[in-house]
């Protein structure tokens, strides 16, 4: 799921001209309508004071609902499902103890069964996939890659139904008034009619169908692709989801004809410190610094950064807008990678290159934590202490390195702790 699409522009329907009409209505429901076959995940018994809790949220909640042009019978009609679902809050609360290493979040990402199933899906849907890429201008294979990346090729489309997950997110969860945008957005789906509550399934935290589009980010993106009056990422067939999903591409500022950057090698004078997405530079001066694509050759057209997500030791991209625009359905590096190499290896051509240092343990949250605090307190950084490491981190990692006179990767290793420590 891609959660950084949470916090995307509550935009209301309308935003595109294949939209449809938000109007007050119900689809019939059942798969002969075209909704999933998908048996939703059972919501298991909650205690007493939970679900009584979230009853009253639901009757608390319903005049927001209303004054943001929910009418009463959508309201009702969807919260007849809604109740506390545990499953949900600690999904919400667990942490990964360990952060996995970029080179084996690359390895499941792109995988072989990956690679060839987004061929066979590609051989399927040629058709389809030539009108979507001609009108949005994002190539089939990204396409593609987004949706194996978000649901396995829509095997994974979440079964657990997004009303009594939002709204039990909405009243309990540790970010409530983002999700109570959430479901805002959720009822006015409904409200459009382009599916109804039984069926708007999706993941935990409210990601939905194919390409797991966030309620808000649906209402900004979501397009009729079909021509059948319903924005349908949910069902069976996939053709709105990838649609939308181009659509969303394009208006996050995919440039048709560019392609997402490229595997660089790097000469060995090359400057560390323009390692990162702060330093954008056109082709022709990375070039003039000896940047050159893995074959020799010229860098694609256009300005971009470069990264190397495992440090100095690591592989290193040039990434160009596309790229960032990859970033804007998820905000991480490793996923846009992961994307941008599923594409290309569906469209048949080569993987990364470059070795890996896969000899690096991972870093535990409370080590990654200790970073930070270690950071703080000799003035490199002055962000949160939660373990994650954005560009905020990785830019007082740098700094601290270059104090030290150790080459400014920006990357967090055990190496840097003990130097910290020290």
């Amino acid at each position: 799921m891609s959660i950084s699409r949470i916090f995307l522009s509550t935009a209301l329907i309308g935003a595109l001209a294949s939209c449809a009409s938000p109007v007050s209505r119900m689809p019939a429901s059942g798969p002969s309508a075209g909704y999933s076959s998908v048996t939703p995940t059972a919501i298991p018994a909650a205690s007493a004071a939970d679900e009584a809790g979230l009853q009253r949220f639901v009757q608390s909640f319903r005049p927001r609902a209303l004054s943001s042009g929910i009418s009463p019978a959508t309201y009702d009609r969807a919260m007849r499902i809604a109740q506390y679902n545990p499953d949900v809050i600690r999904l919400d609360r667990k942490q990964s103890e360990f952060s996995r290493p970029v080179w084996l979040y690359l390895d499941s990402a792109v995988s072989d069964v990956r690679i060839s199933t987004g061929r066979e899906k590609n051989a399927q849907l040629s058709s389809t996939l030539s009108r979507i890429e001609s009108q949005y201008g994002v190539p089939r294979e990204i396409v593609l890659a987004v949706w194996g990346m978000e649901s396995n090729f829509g095997g994974n489309r979440g079964k657990m139904q997004i009303i009594p997950s939002l709204t039990t997110l909405a009243y309990d969860g540790r970010r409530g008034e983002m999700f109570q945008n959430q479901l805002i957005a959720a009822l006015q789906i409904l409200q459009a009619g382009d599916t109804d509550p039984e069926h708007m399934l999706g993941s935990w935290a409210g990601a939905m169908g194919h390409t797991q589009f966030m309620p808000t980010s649906y209402l900004e993106y979501a397009v009729d692709f079909t021509g059948d009056g319903r924005r349908d990422i949910w069902s069976d067939d996939p053709t709105d989801a990838l649609a939308s999903t181009a659509a969303y591409l394009a208006r996050s500022g995919w440039q048709r004809g560019q392609t997402w950057g490229a595997e660089v090698q790097l000469p060995a004078n090359f400057n560390m410190g323009l390692i990162g997405k702060g330093t954008r530079r056109s082709a022709g001066d990375w070039s003039a610094q000896g940047v050159r694509t893995m074959s020799g050759g010229g860098l694609p057209a256009g300005n971009g950064s470069i990264i190397m997500p495992a440090g100095a030791r690591g592989p290193a991209f040039f990434i160009t807008d596309n790229f960032r625009s990859i970033l804007r359905y998820n905000n991480s590096d490793n996923y846009a990678l992961g994307v941008a190499y599923l594409g290309e290896r569906i469209a048949g051509r080569s993987g990364i290159q470059g070795n890996w240092p896969r000899s690096d343990r991972p870093l535990s949250t409370a080590e990654r934590q200790e970073i930070q605090v270690l950071l703080k307190r000799r003035g490199f950084y002055d962000g949160e202490i939660d373990g994650l490491f954005g560009s905020g981190t990785m830019e007082a990692v740098a700094a601290f390195q270059r104090s030290i006179g150790t080459t400014p990767d920006g990357y967090p290793t055990s190496i840097l702790l003990g130097q910290l420590r020290g």
